[in-house]
């Protein structure tokens, strides 16, 4: 009965729905309704193909007419309106049409009528959509964000809006971190500004993607490559990164007793939040040989706000890098508990043997691979006649112990406390072992000559002179000759010293030209520490597998080294030539791009 009626009665259903699109409330709905499912019914039985008829006779030509009407709407409302308001129609007709499908068609047509009322209003203007995504992105108009990435994301067109993103990121963090460089040398803390300037860029982008973008993956991906190349950029490329060492001292400073004003809870939250910052390091060596030096001041100085919060960051960073990151950091924290245990193992040894230091005297025992000490403060030193003693009996209690142990003394890095009783009242004062050697000649007189300080204590001129500068700087002692110290310059007590405090702590001078020697020794020692690692990784890839050409190689030693630094091609080639002159490999005779592994 239907097949004499075909073309009529479609045409009146289409007209019918025609009349809906355009408002008309008198269109007879459960009418249209039924008489179209009723090209389903028909044949509803029929085990193959029960949709054919109502596919044939009305779905095609329905989608025919839906596609052609939308078109035209499209043209209509681009020349009526801009882009934002152009996006909000487009989703109402979809929404709208969605609706109506629902009250017409066969479920089976839903997604059908979607996708044609997509392709006509969004898949044929996409040139138009794409070219506002730049004022929509640098505006952050977060609507107009939320409505572009409705309409391109059903048809596979986000490439052009996720990228855009990306690069704005990349530019407002960017001239942040910038603003934060150019502030360098003036009385600011540039490491924190450095972290809570990415950290704001991360968090504020990280929440525009879950509100505007339903946080999904491809924009989160962006973010990632966003904020690596902020905290990755090199301002001048002959310079390295300086993201390794700001992160390290940030973290140096939460830390540090100093941390003032700052809770335990929110030194936590912010170590954790410099783990964000951490993660997206490319030279995570660098960023570790920082922290291991800071961490070992502090342990030594006994300078950690809490050991506690100090095992929770190692934890932190093992989590994210694996324990062999963390390996040497746990070493020193075990150096630490073993010292305390030897220092509660001597003061018994002195008990028993009814022994009497005449101070207080405790030491730390270090593993020399553990430790990155350098070597660049050690100076000739002849310790004070008041340590000789405990020097002494301290190094015959440790051979009993550890025959066959060798002891170096870091006097460096010694500290000491001695009160001052000569003035009207008494202080306190923490200090070096140098600078203490060169205060307690002052027991006997009040001037001596800088020359006279350096036969005591054996000091080099270099090392001399700066710990008389900075024993001058505190104002203990003083001297009447101007210009540069000479071993000529007589030193003089000061017996009207005088301070608010009576307990404070007398710092060596920190010279800039030290402080940037020290900067590069640590890159050197990083670049020295990659060539190691590069070596190792090559011979193990070769041991496993014995024969390998050149570039599959590279490939597989950068694969290996990407979660520490990012190596170059050049470092690698090095290496390898270098463990061909110590016969781990040899290069395959007929083929010189081939390598095999030497057992």
């Amino acid at each position: 009965m239907i097949e004499p009626l075909r073309f009529n009665l479609v045409s009146l259903l289409l007209d019918a729905i025609a009349a809906d699109r355009r408002g008309d409330s008198s269109v007879p709905q459960k009418v249209v309704h039924g008489v179209i499912l009723s090209f389903v019914q028909v044949e509803e039985y029929k085990r193959k193909l029960p949709l054919f008829l109502y596919q044939e006779l009305f779905e095609g030509p329905f989608l025919a007419a839906t596609g052609e009407h939308y078109q035209r709407e499209a043209s209509r409302l681009l020349q009526e309106c801009g882009c934002s308001s152009y996006m909000e129609k487009v989703l109402q007709c979809l929404a709208q049409e969605n609706l109506r499908s629902r009250k017409f068609l066969h479920p089976s047509s839903y997604p059908k009528v979607t996708r044609e009322c997509e392709q006509r209003m969004v898949g044929t203007h996409l040139a138009f959509l794409h070219q506002e995504c730049e004022p929509m992105v640098a505006a952050e108009r977060r609507g107009d964000l939320a409505r572009m990435y409705s309409l391109l994301r059903p048809l596979r067109a986000l490439d052009p809006l996720i990228q855009t993103l990306q690069r704005h990121m990349e530019r407002v963090g960017l001239e942040r971190v910038a603003s934060c460089m150019a502030m360098n040398g003036v009385n600011v803390n540039v490491p924190q500004l450095f972290v809570e300037a990415v950290l704001e860029v991360h968090t504020s982008y990280q929440e525009l993607i879950k509100d505007v973008f339903q946080a999904d993956q491809q924009f989160v991906s962006a973010l990632d490559k966003a904020c690596a190349t902020i905290i990755n950029n090199r301002s001048n490329i002959k310079q390295p990164c300086r993201s390794p060492e700001l992160l390290a001292k940030y973290c140096d400073s939460l830390l540090k007793k100093s941390a003032k004003g700052i809770s335990e809870s929110e030194v936590e939250d912010r170590l954790s939040q410099s783990i964000t910052v951490f993660k997206y390091i490319d030279d995570k060596d660098v960023f570790q040989k920082f922290y291991s030096k800071m961490l070992a001041k502090r342990l030594i100085h006994s300078q950690s706000m809490s050991m506690d919060a100090e095992e929770a960051m190692i934890n932190k960073l093992k989590q994210a890098c694996g324990y062999e990151f963390t390996s040497k950091l746990h070493r020193m924290f075990t150096d630490m508990n073993v010292s305390a245990d030897l220092n509660c193992k001597f003061n018994a040894y002195l008990k028993a043997g009814g022994i009497d230091l005449g101070i207080n005297f405790s030491i730390n025992v270090l593993q020399a691979g553990a430790w990155p000490l350098g070597q660049s403060a050690i100076s000739p030193f002849a310790i004070p006649q008041q340590l000789e003693k405990s020097v002494q009996k301290f190094e015959q209690f440790y051979q009993s112990e550890f025959s066959g142990r060798k002891l170096t003394w870091l006097h460096h890095l010694c500290q000491a406390d001695i009160r001052l009783c000569y003035l009207r009242k008494p202080y306190l004062v923490s200090l070096g072992t140098y600078q203490m050697a060169l205060l307690l000649p002052f027991e006997v007189t009040d001037s001596i000559p800088a020359r006279d300080l350096q036969e005591s204590t054996r000091l080099s001129e270099d090392q001399l002179f700066k710990q008389l500068q900075s024993l001058l700087d505190s104002r203990l002692l003083y001297c009447s000759q101007e210009g540069p110290l000479t071993l000529t310059t007589v030193l003089h007590l000061n017996k009207t010293y005088s301070n608010k405090r009576t307990k404070f702590k007398i710092t060596a001078v920190i010279q800039k030209e030290a402080a940037q020697q020290e900067l590069e020794q640590t890159h050197n020692s990083v670049d020295e520490d990659r060539k190691l690692y590069l070596q190792a990784a090559v011979v193990r890839i070769m041991k496993a597998r014995k024969v390998l050409r050149h570039n599959m190689l590279v490939q597989e030693v950068i694969s290996q080294a990407k979660n520490r630094f990012s190596p170059n091609v050049t470092m690698i080639k090095k290496c390898i030539e270098a463990l061909i002159d110590k016969q781990y490999l040899e290069r395959t005779p007929n083929c010189p791009d081939e390598y095999c592994y030497v057992a």
